[in-house]
């Protein structure tokens, strides 16, 4: 019987992988990956290593779920050290833990190996602060692509668009990112409420465009941006303009408050 490992490739960036999911890929005979999964993360499996991938874009996926599952616990129940390597962290939207359970079921051994996600990882390269004293004590996660198999959404808009002292940071939010905002501002967020969005965060590519909340859409679609990008809505996105004063990265775009 073989071992699966659970790993969380990072937000992007081959260089901010974990040095433990670094051993793990290395150990591999089997990689299952993602779409987002760097080739030179890759290129440090073994020369025998097979590689599987399972990646999923919007509107395709090339392996349902169960399949997936499937292929672990087939590989590994073969004997194979097999590496299930995701974007992010695992246990973040990733669903990692869905697998982790079918792992259980079966009586396979598995380690989970968590990964910087790019919610927290996006704006910080982006010159965001996640949180800031005196301004803001808490964020939250939030997906805007849930399972098409809910009976609605379990994303409580109303609820968040209240929150105060607090950092929002939308996944997967790109292709709604016009209706995401009406929803806060209808529930009360302020159209003036300072908004990121990072296209490719961590990547040689990333772009960042900022403004009101109010005006953010419209900007998304001018600038032509496109998944995948994190959407934040924060106090602390006005602080960049100031702690990138002195920057002068080319790819970062800097919006204007109003």
């Amino acid at each position: 019987m073989g071992k699966v490992y659970l790993v969380g490739a990072g937000p992007g960036d081959p260089g901010l992988i974990t040095v433990r999911g670094l051993d793990a890929l290395r150990q591999a005979d089997v990689v299952v990956y993602d779409r987002l999964v760097s080739e030179e993360i890759l290129s440090y499996c073994k020369e025998d290593c097979e590689r599987i991938f399972v990646g999923k874009e919007s509107g395709y996926h090339s392996i349902e779920q169960e399949q997936i599952t499937n292929i672990l616990i087939a590989k590994s129940s073969a004997g194979s050290v097999v590496v299930r390597l995701k974007g992010g962290n695992p246990f973040i939207f990733g669903r990692g833990s869905e697998e982790s359970l079918a792992l259980n079921e079966a009586g396979i051994e598995f380690e989970i190996i968590p990964g910087l996600t790019s919610g927290l990882s996006a704006p910080v390269c982006s010159g965001i602060p996640i949180t800031h004293r005196g301004l803001i004590t808490q964020c939250v996660l939030v997906t805007a692509h849930e399972s098409p198999d809910k009976k609605g959404s379990q994303v409580e808009w109303d609820k968040l668009a209240r929150l105060k002292n607090t950092s929002l940071i939308i996944y997967m939010g790109a292709s709604r990112i016009e209706s995401i905002c009406n929803e806060l501002m209808k529930n009360g967020m302020a159209p003036s409420m300072p908004t990121a969005v990072i296209e490719n965060g961590t990547l040689p590519e990333q772009r960042t465009i900022t403004g009101r909340l109010d005006q953010i859409a419209r900007k998304f679609s001018s600038h032509s941006f496109h998944a995948p990008a994190i959407i934040m809505v924060s106090p602390t996105v006005a602080l960049r303009n100031r702690i990138l004063q002195h920057e002068q990265e080319e790819r970062l775009l800097v919006g204007e408050f109003l």
